[in-house]
This record gives C-alpha cells, structure tokens and sequence, in this order.
C-alpha cells in the first residue's frame, strides 16, 4: 500500500476519459472525479493546485505555467496517443513522470485509413452529398477499385505498418518512407526518399508525430512532386499538411481528392465553430478528429494509462513514461520501506545518499536507480524502523527535488 492514505489522493479525468479508467481508480480507494470537457489554461492552474493525479486527452494543454502551480502532481496520464499537449521537459524537471496509450488506438485509426481509401476511390463523398441533395448522379468514371494501386505510408510506425498490412489485404501496393530504418511487414517497399513516395503514389498517408521537422511536411512544393491524379489522408497530426496548399491543389484538380481527420486549430468543445479551407470542395472527407474515437479504442486506452498510473503511484514503476527513466519495482517485501527520489543528475548524489544509509546504521535490500539527462530516479527498499528518518534526510540534500515513502 501507499503511505498517504488513498481516499485523500486528487485524481481529476478530463476530457470524457473512459469509464473503465474512472472506475479503475475509485475500486482502488482513490477520490477520483470525471469531467467531460478540456480545461482552458487559467481554470487548469487554479484546479490543480490540489490534484496528484491528472488524466487528460489532446485538448488540454498543461503548459509551464500551469505545471509551476501543480504542487502535489505526482504524474500526468495523456489518455491517447500524443503528448504534445504536455511540457514533458518541465514535468521532467518537476520530476512528474507523463504517461500515454501509444498502441491502443492503432487498428481504429487504421481500420478508417483504409476506408477512406475506398470511399474517396469511389468518390463516395461526391455520392453522398448529391443523393442527400436529390440528385441522382450514378456515373463510374473517376471511380476506381482500389486493387492494384499505390498506397505511400509516411512514417512506419505503429499506425503505418497496421495500415501496410490491411492495405496489402485490399489489394493494394505498398510502399513506405521512414526517417528511422524499418523492417517492412508483409510485401511493403521502403523507398529511399519521401519524393520517390510522393511520385509514385496512388493514396499518400501521413502517421507522423507533431515536431518542428514534421511541420508542413506537405505543402506546396511537396504537392508539386506528387503524382497527378493522387489522394492524401491525413489522420495524424494538424500541422503536417498545409490545408490552403491542399484545398488549392484539389481545386486545379492535381488532387483528386482528401480525406483530413485532424487540423492544425480545432474548436475547443464540440459547441463551438469549425472553418477549414477544405470545406465544400469535391471528394473531401472531413471528420472531427475521430480516427481513435471507437468504443474499442477508448476503452483499451482507458484501462492501459490508467493501470500505468495506478502502477506508479502504487510502487513507483516508470516503465513506459515517456519523459522519465524507466525502472520496473517489484512488490515491497513485507515489513519494509520503499523511498523514492527525484534528483538532479549530478555526480555525488548517489554517493551522499549511501552515506546516509550508513550512518544510520540501516540496511538497504535493494537498489534501483535510472537517470536522464536532466534527472536521477532512485529507488531503495529498507528496513522499516530507519525509513522515515532516511526520508526526511534526503528531502534536505539540495540536489533532492522530490521524495515519498511507500510501505
């Protein structure tokens, strides 16, 4: 068990997190509440002030500022893919471990992929808005099956080799471009150049993180090398295809067509207003950021952060935080102590604090320290009587930055 008494623990879940997540942590003793909406920036920081554990999705932004109010945060969970919404160097240096689901939304957001490569083959967007309008526009030309074809996946990651592997099952050719070297699964090509993908492609996938070098990934000149007649999705990130460039390029009918799921500004809630440039343009298919949104996808994603957390704050386990050192603790023995500590990684800190143990004459039964640039994560076990006095020892060494006790 932990030493602070669960039921006084603060766990706040925005953004209509799962269920499962919610009821993880209240069959754990905790005071957890569950709110449907983001938080803007000056609610958060005055919210947080007495939260320990915070669970968030993509539209709530914890920001340095509001990091600098969050006294008693022990850890953050980004309940989806992406941590971008989060100042993860300065949550590091709060040493406030941020954790995420990279995995648990792959096959929906692939499963839509491979739809909209598809529908926009058949124009089915077309289709759909004539027939509700009462015209009656049955034509093949411009329609096309799909097999046979070439799908270029930008970035082979989780969600792009998922995606290789059901297009390869439609039928479909597939190459790929990846900055990082890549084992392809099934018949996927990898092409020596993000040009070469562009010029050859039939569909253009982007599954690539949100970083100042994926910024405008697609833009104008890139359209220029694109093959004529081709279709792009977008279910990654806002910022990586320059919408006024796109909605140009269908227009000239370089591009035969779009389908965009995510945009570089996106309403806050769903009450508020949505304008993008692709709006009312011919085979587009717009959604509202929904490539994860499947009862599936949330619930699996529900359940893997919040185990992370509950994981962490019940024993200290890193593993899989992605702006801290991993270690994976196991149970503490019966009748011990467990110290955890957050330091700055400087030489010495280490040695100070075996110097400490010895002194007071305890008895360490194990040892676990991982480090990062900027922080050292230490974990000891220790005999119970001289716990609480190494605790308060620690706390005043002036490289310590943060240090609880768990029994």
């Amino acid at each position: 068990m932990i030493s602070y008494p669960k039921e006084k623990i603060n766990v706040l879940l925005l953004e209509n997190v799962h269920q499962d997540a919610f009821q993880l942590f209240q069959k754990d003793g905790f005071n957890v509440r569950l709110l449907p909406q983001a938080m803007g920036e000056d609610e958060l920081s005055k919210e947080i002030e007495n939260i320990h554990v915070l669970g968030i999705r993509s539209k709530t932004n914890l920001t340095a500022p509001v990091l600098a109010k969050a006294k008693r945060l022990m850890t953050v969970g980004c309940f989806c893919i992406g941590t971008n919404q989060v100042d993860l160097a300065e949550a590091e240096k709060k040493g406030i471990p941020v954790f995420n689901a990279p995995y648990s939304n792959t096959r929906s957001v692939a499963e839509l992929v491979i739809a909209e490569v598809v529908m926009l083959a058949r124009r089915v967007p077309d289709h759909i808005r004539n027939t509700h309008a009462g015209i009656w526009n049955k034509i093949s030309k411009n329609c096309f099956e799909v097999r046979g074809k070439t799908l270029g996946i930008v970035g082979y990651g989780h969600i792009g080799s998922q995606v290789s592997v059901l297009a390869e099952a439609m039928g479909l050719k597939v190459v790929y471009y990846d900055t990082q070297t890549v084992l392809p699964l099934g018949n996927a090509t990898p092409l020596n150049s993000y040009e070469e993908l562009l010029s050859t492609s039939d569909f253009v996938t982007f599954h690539v993180p949100e970083l100042p070098e994926t910024t405008n990934l697609y833009a104008s000149k890139e359209i220029k090398v694109t093959k004529k007649g081709a279709y792009i999705i977008n279910l990654s990130r806002g910022k990586v295809v320059d919408l006024e460039a796109l909605a140009e390029a269908i227009k000239t009918g370089h591009i035969a067509g779009a389908g965009v799921d995510v945009f570089p500004q996106e309403p806050e809630s769903n009450s508020d207003p949505f304008i993008t440039p692709l709006q009312n343009l011919q085979n587009v298919i717009l959604t509202p950021h929904i490539g994860g949104s499947t009862e599936e996808a949330q619930k699996n994603i529900g359940t893997e952060v919040a185990s992370k957390l509950l994981k962490f704050v019940n024993n200290g386990s890193t593993t899989f935080a992605v702006n801290f050192p991993h270690l994976e603790l196991n149970p503490i023995p019966q009748g011990m102590y467990r110290i955890l500590n957050v330091h700055k990684n400087q030489p010495g800190f280490l040695k100070d604090i075996n110097s400490m143990v010895s002194e007071i004459g305890a008895n360490i039964s194990s040892q676990h320290l991982g480090t990062s640039a900027e922080i050292g994560y230490l974990s000891m076990v220790i005999n119970m009587s001289v716990g609480d006095e190494l605790k308060e020892r620690i706390e005043r060494h002036p490289g310590s930055l943060k240090t609880r006790i768990l029994y």
